[in-house]
């Protein structure tokens, strides 16, 4: 039977773990109801929300994301757990690109376990963005959009490794197949990586010698 009322899908993060380690569980109460829950003697402290996707389809989100994280890589700690090596930045932009497919879909970031927006917090409203900070919202990012074939190749820039373009928005690197921007969120160098951990995946992606964001601007002039 299909949900008629809304639930979440949700990000944990705990300070006794490993600041890459997150839980993305489920939940049809708030969030933070679920939170407290966990909080027994099996961890040493207490979750902290990082964020949630709220939708009437939470259930096959849930396995959506966890499945996308199967394929991206063997980053399940436990393959029976909701436990993943992954930072918290690459799960939310998994939301994200879930988010944009379902019409009911709500995504909010939390900071100290209360949703956080430029504005007094309201839960379940998306986070508001600064339009100083940010771009206008564009269409994500296809290698068409630079010319470029399938079967060719683009250099991340940060170590200089070469990877194939897998289909029209993904690379295969080692055998596996990577969006860009978890692609960088995973292997950009320590020396490299921002404080948010949120990478713009054609920003760090080259080819033939020019920056993938570069190109697509140039011909969408």
């Amino acid at each position: 039977m299909k949900n008629s009322e809304p639930g979440y899908v949700y990000i944990l993060t705990n300070p006794s773990f490993r600041e890459d380690w997150v839980k993305i569980g489920k939940s049809a109460r708030p969030v933070d109801v679920r939170s407290k829950e966990l909080d027994n003697t099996a961890v040493p402290l207490p979750f902290e929300i990082f964020a949630t996707l709220k939708t009437v389809k939470y259930n096959e989100v849930e396995k959506l994301v966890h499945k996308t994280i199967d394929r991206l890589t063997d980053l399940r700690i436990r393959q029976n757990r909701e436990f993943f090596n992954v930072p918290p930045q690459v799960a939310l932009d998994i939301f994200r690109d879930i988010a944009i497919t379902i019409d009911d879909a709500v995504v909010t970031l939390y900071q100290d376990n209360k949703p956080v927006e430029d504005g007094n917090p309201k839960e379940g409203e998306p986070l508001k963005k600064d339009p100083k900070k940010h771009e206008p919202k564009r269409a994500r990012f296809k290698f068409s959009m630079c010319g470029i074939q399938i079967g060719e190749y683009v250099t991340f820039d940060p170590t200089g490794v070469q990877v194939k373009v897998a289909t029209d928005d993904s690379v295969e690197y080692n055998g596996r197949i990577y969006k860009l921007s978890p692609f960088a969120g995973t292997f950009m160098p320590e020396e490299m990586r921002n404080q948010s951990g949120a990478y713009q995946g054609a920003k760090y992606f080259s080819y033939k010698g020019k920056v993938l964001s570069s190109i697509r601007r140039e011909r969408e002039k």
